[in-house]
């Protein structure tokens, strides 16, 4: 557009282009009986210079999908495999969605706005490439509240309701249709290796370990680039699968085509957060084994790393690869301290001691059920209430010694009668109240408090 507002914070960078055609399909989005902007995310916006957009400005580039100045001349679909529920399909990639722009952030990261419900693709099969107004207000829930609680998350940066009414089996219909944004530090999968090995495409394995490791990463290639990058990998999905647990929070679907290689949660479909700590507590109904409870998320992470080394094999020997994957259990470990000291208000501990904490408070919660968001509300700041009985007692000795954060509980929200949570019939609260009245209020109330929360919680809720 001619009046787009050229911020100085905007600096397209369509890295994605050096990969080449072998990764990707251009493709055209869908043209829309409507576009209504349902929710626009400024705060992120302005991490890349495009606060300044007007709505129908936004609205032109996010529902219409015209190019934004200096970047992708037009969208791509992203070729991948990947292992869902262990079985391995081969017939995978972006079927309703693709990247859309790519920039860099201030401090040098690199961000891409990808889209999904944004049409078919080269990859739709018998997908009609659409999303579910329900199904887009449900992920911009999830990421905000991800985000407050500190586990590192693509961020809704947009959602448009379009105008269509569609069919599905899994929910009343006909429903409302939406198309959504996210910014992410990309959408390379463990599945894009997998289609590399699968292929034995030797050239282009190469070309994306250096492209991850340059462009994502931001990091020079060291002598054994292959295992440098593997170690990367293994750190950021250790530190994603710690802060899942933390959060109380179970993705639903942790296939290998869902697992980012930036150790980046994204793509929310069944999820749900567990009202009290239950390791069998499962999201998607059809997750009938319970492959992805709760407590079976590490583990299956675990799995989806150890199936993209499997890839790497492809050009690497398998010593190196190995040694970097015995190193997920520890540091998962290690990263356990960071978003459960966060969600405490405490100050830094020593992994051990901090472990010691986590077990003592997974053995209360289980033994009480008591719900998971109350406890981190009451504990936050190292003391219990007095109405915490004996059962507590495991966690009151471990809490002795840790040192609250400055602030304290000084925030308002911490005079609130209730914490901020995010269970299903919440969820469904708030659906409802758009499918029946169009009314946005509780949503748009519900956005706010999360990041009242976030703010409560350390002031600092984003950890790239």
């Amino acid at each position: 557009m001619a009046d787009f507002p050229q911020a100085p914070s905007y600096h397209p960078d369509p890295a994605i282009l050096k990969l080449g055609d072998a990764f990707y399909d251009a493709v055209e989005a869908a043209d829309f009986p409507q576009t209504i902007l349902r929710f626009r995310n400024d705060r992120a916006a302005a991490e890349i210079g495009l606060d300044g957009l007007s709505d129908p400005q936004w609205l032109a580039h996010f529902g219409r999908f015209q190019p934004l100045p200096g970047n992708l001349p037009q969208p791509l679909a992203l070729r991948y495999h990947g292992h869902q529920f262990r079985t391995y399909n081969p017939e995978l990639g972006d079927g309703r969605g693709f990247t859309f722009a790519q920039m860099r952030r201030a401090d040098g990261a690199l961000l891409e706005l990808g889209t999904k419900g944004s049409g078919q693709t080269p990859w739709s099969r018998f997908g009609d490439g659409r999303l579910t107004l329900k199904g887009g207000v449900r992920e911009v829930l999830a990421t905000e509240m991800l985000e407050a609680l500190g586990v590192r998350t693509s961020r809704s940066f947009s959602l448009v309701e379009t105008g269509e009414a569609l069919q599905r089996n899994d929910e009343p219909s006909p429903t409302r249709s939406a198309v959504l944004v996210r910014m992410s530090l990309g959408h390379i999968r463990i599945g894009t290796f997998q289609r590399l090995a699968y292929l034995g495409d030797t050239e282009n394995m190469r070309r994306l370990v250096d492209y991850c490791l340059a462009g994502m990463f931001g990091v020079a290639p060291a002598e054994d680039p292959v295992a440098q990058f593997f170690e990367l990998v293994v750190e950021r999905t250790a530190a994603l699968a710690a802060s899942y647990m933390v959060a109380g929070f179970v993705h639903g679907v942790l296939n290998t085509d869902n697992i980012n290689v930036m150790g980046e949660s994204f793509d929310y479909g069944p999820w749900r957060f567990a009202p009290v700590f239950d390791p069998g507590f499962t999201a998607a109904y059809f997750d009938h084994a319970g492959l992805y409870a709760l407590g079976r998320q590490p583990d299956a992470i675990l799995w989806n790393v150890a199936q993209l080394a499997v890839s790497l094999r492809l050009i690497s020997e398998a010593p190196p690869l190995i040694e970097r994957l015995e190193q997920f259990e520890p540091r998962y470990r290690h990263h356990y301290s960071r978003p459960l000291l966060r969600r405490l208000g405490l100050a830094s501990g020593e992994p051990d001691r901090d472990w010691a904490l986590k077990d003592a408070i997974d053995d209360a919660l289980i033994a009480t059920q008591w719900p998971v968001d109350r406890f981190f509300f009451d504990a936050f700041g190292g003391a219990l209430p007095g109405g915490y009985g004996p059962q507590w007692d495991g966690v009151r000795a471990a809490l002795a010694g840790y040192v609250p954060f400055p602030a304290g509980r000084a925030h308002p929200y911490f005079s609130d009668a209730e914490p901020c949570s995010m269970l299903i019939d919440e969820v469904e609260a708030i659906w409802s109240a758009i499918d029946r009245a169009d009314d946005w209020e509780p949503f748009n109330s519900k956005v706010t408090a999360i990041r009242r929360m976030g703010e409560a919680l350390s002031g600092q809720t984003r950890h790239r």
